[in-house]
Formats: structure tokens, sequence, C-alpha cells
């Protein structure tokens, strides 16, 4: 047995040398079997304190180094190399499967089998992408017209199909455009510039708008137009007096074409102050009033153009020519020349003109005619080619006409010569007039002999 004081300062000092405390008893003297026993004891304990000790530094040595091989360990070993896509456990710990059985972490598919449903984005996910999803539809927006920017965008359009006639590209541009509730003003422009053109522009408005109906306009929609024409009569007289007659055709051929309801004219009777409103609907009711096999409404602009029979322009321009001599006004002549609208068919008013100075008596036909080709020269409304075609014509059929006018050749001749001096025709026309050789007969006794 140990005295108080040894206990105490053993179990103050538990890790003390194995060896002092056995040489201090050896030298107190022989064991007791107890003491002995006991000493056995804390050998085993201190032992067991050792092995833990030296298990806990032994798995902390075997961390990873910076070359990534084991510390302490060869690295050529085949068992040495650590495998760090191994998820098993390295300190030790756990039965080294993996972590929920394979499916769980970062990057991984997921446990065999499973099978995954399609997830609808949500849109309150702070990653959603609106750009990423593939049945996001964009639609282009195209704001609204307004009135001022609206006779902008349209007159282009209008002129643009005077020239080419295409009613489907004029609805394709429309729909390029968000004219809103203005869309009935378009009409109305339509038709106030083909006020100002030819009848040939009228006649194409006319078709623009049989074919804009129901696709683009609604009846209403080309009633509110026509309505506003008529209230702005006033206006439209300044620049074209005849548009009172003319806006009354437009009405009629747009009822004839279910552009307009039948009971448009209805509305207006007994409620019109304006006398050019009055008249443009008196014109309307009057051709609309006539039976079809007198009047076809859909010739009511005339037929324009080159689609007119060339017995017709023949006739318009011996009537153009005739009333000329009779008045004298050249501003009148080429005003109808322009009308005709046949630039390919002025060789055959030149022709004309030439003939009746052939056929007419004294000099004033020939001057007044040399009048007017050189008007219609300088103005341009006559070119080149179309006056020495009209020319050559004439010297072409000079034999002919020779058997009627017995001196056509020499009127041909002052004429032609006139013209140059004018500067109407080239020198080069001029010498290209034919000449007709002097011929003299003989005495009757010479047996009617041509001497040459």
């Amino acid at each position: 047995m140990f005295a108080p004081n040894e206990t105490l300062a053993e179990a103050n000092h538990p890790y003390s040398d194995d060896e002092d405390s056995l040489n201090g008893a050896e030298v107190n003297g022989n064991w007791t079997p107890q003491e002995k026993a006991l000493h056995e004891a804390r050998l085993k304990a201190k032992a067991k304190r050792r092995l833990r000790k030296s298990s806990s530094r032994n798995s902390a040595s075997e961390s990873l180094s910076e070359s990534g091989d084991l510390a302490g360990s060869d690295p050529h070993s085949p068992k040495g190399k650590v495998n760090t896509n191994d998820r098993k456990s390295r300190t030790g710990k756990g039965r080294g499967l993996p972590k929920k059985g394979g499916a769980g972490g970062k990057g991984v598919w997921g446990a065999a089998g499973m099978v995954y449903e399609d997830e609808e984005p949500d849109i309150h996910d702070p990653n959603y992408d609106e750009s990423a999803q593939g049945d996001t539809v964009y639609e282009t927006v195209v704001p609204e017209i307004d009135e001022k920017e609206l006779e902008k965008m349209v007159n282009p359009i209008v002129q643009e199909y005077f020239e080419h006639g295409d009613t489907k590209e004029v609805q394709m541009l429309l729909k390029g455009l968000n004219l809103g509730p203005n869309k009935y003003e378009f009409s109305s422009l339509a038709v106030s510039l083909s006020l100002e053109g030819k009848a040939s522009h009228r006649e194409l408005t006319s078709r623009l708008l049989s074919d804009l109906s129901g696709k683009m306009l609604s009846q209403s929609d080309m009633a509110r137009a026509f309505d506003k024409m008529l209230k702005e009569l006033p206006d439209l007289i300044l620049d074209t007096p005849e548009a009172p007659q003319m806006l009354g055709q437009f009405i009629a051929r747009a009822i004839a074409d279910h552009v307009l309801p039948m009971s448009f004219l209805d509305c207006y009777k007994g409620k019109v102050d304006c006398d050019h409103a009055r008249v443009a609907l008196d014109r309307a009711a009057v051709l609309l009033s006539m039976k079809r096999e007198m009047v076809r409404l859909d010739n009511v602009w005339g037929v324009g153009g080159g689609l007119r029979p060339v017995k017709h322009l023949i006739k318009e321009m011996n009537l153009l020519l005739k009333e000329y001599l009779i008045s004298g006004d050249v501003s009148e002549a080429e005003h109808c020349l322009r009308d005709l609208e046949v630039p390919h068919f002025h060789h055959e008013l030149v022709y004309e003109a030439v003939v009746m100075v052939l056929e007419s008596k004294g000099d004033a036909a020939s001057h007044m005619m040399m009048k007017l080709l050189q008007s219609f020269w300088k103005t341009g409304l006559i070119t080149v080619d179309q006056m020495n075609r009209g020319f050559q014509r004439v010297y072409d059929e000079l034999p002919e006409i020779s058997l009627d006018v017995p001196h056509a050749h020499s009127i041909m001749e002052a004429f032609v010569d006139l013209c140059y001096q004018e500067s109407v025709i080239t020198k080069q026309l001029r010498d290209a007039c034919p000449s007709r050789g002097r011929k003299r007969f003989v005495s009757e006794g010479d047996g009617g002999m041509i001497k040459n």
C-alpha cells in the first residue's frame, strides 16, 4: 500500500515514466503481489493511451502532400497512389460507401433508373431568361400614324401607283403601316390626288378603291372618306374647277362597284347646304339612273392611253386639228393632246397636220400648222423621232396624195422649207423631201413621145 502523499502524486502525474517507477520500487525492495498487479494494470492503460496518440498522429501524417502523394508512402507503389475521384473516406471513418447511394452531390446524374420529368421554367426564378424560352413569340409593334405624317407617307405610295398600276403592291405597303382609326383618309387623299391628274389616274383610283374594299377598307370607311370629300369641295374647286362633277362620277362608280352602300345618296336628301356638294350628288344620281345599255359606269373615265382603238385616236386627232384651225388656240390643242396620253402615237398628229396643209387652199393653214408644230416641238410634247416619222410617212405616200392634189409636191416643198426656217425639222429631214421632175411633152407630130 502506498502512502497518501504518494497516491496524490501519482494522480497528479498519470503519465510518469515506467522505468523510473520500476527502479524506485526496486530500490525500495521487493514488490508485493498486490503492488505488482497494480503496476501491470497501469502499464496496460498507459500502452493503450500511447496507441491512441500514435493512431491520431499517423492519420494526420497520411494527408495529401502538395505533389498529390501520401506523406511517407512510396509514390511508385500501386498501393501508395491516391485516387482523388474515390468517394470513400480517407480518414478511416464510415463504411466506405458513396454518399446517398451515388445519387447525391454536385455534378452527378442521380441514382440509376431515376426518371426526371420536364420542369416548367418559373418566371419568378432569379435565373429565369425570357430570351432562352423556345415558345416566346416576339411581335413587331408599329406605332399609329397621326394625321400630319399620314399625308407624307401616303402621297408617294399613290404617285408610284399611278406609274405601275399594281393594286397588290399598294395593299402590301398599307399593311406595313399602322393607320389606326385614320385609315379612311387614305381614300380621300387618293381621290384628291387623282382630281389633279389625268383621266387615267382617276380610272386607276377607282380600281384601287374597288380592290381595297372589303380587304383593307370597309364600306363605312369609304362612306366616311367621301363624306369628307364633299365637305372639302369648296377648297378643291380652287385647284380643280371641275371637282364637283368628277367627285359625282367617283361616287357613282363606287356605288356601281359596291364600294359604297346603295343608300349613300339617300342619306343626303334634304340635308345638303353646300351648292358644290349638291352638284356632285346630283351628278352621281343622274349617272346611276341611266340604263346600263346606254352608259357603262365601268368606263365613266373613258379608256385611257394605248387601250383606245387606233381609229378612235385618229378621229380624236383630226377633230383636235380642225378645232385648232377654227379657234387658233395652241394651249387648248396642247391640253387635248396630253389628255389622249399616247406619246408613242404623236407621229399620227404630224402626219394629219401635213396632209391638211396639202389639202387646204391658201397659205393660212400652212402657217397655223407650222406654228402648232413649233409649239409642240419647243415644249417637248412631240419628240424628234415622232416628228421625223410623221414627215417620212407623208414623203412615202406623196405619189398617192398627188392623185387627189396635183400640186402636192410644190406645196410640200414650200411647207418643208418654212418648217426648216422656223427650226421645226432638221436639215437632214428637209433634204429627204422628194421633188417631182419636170417633164415636157412634144407636139402631136412626134407621136406623143416624152422628151428627156
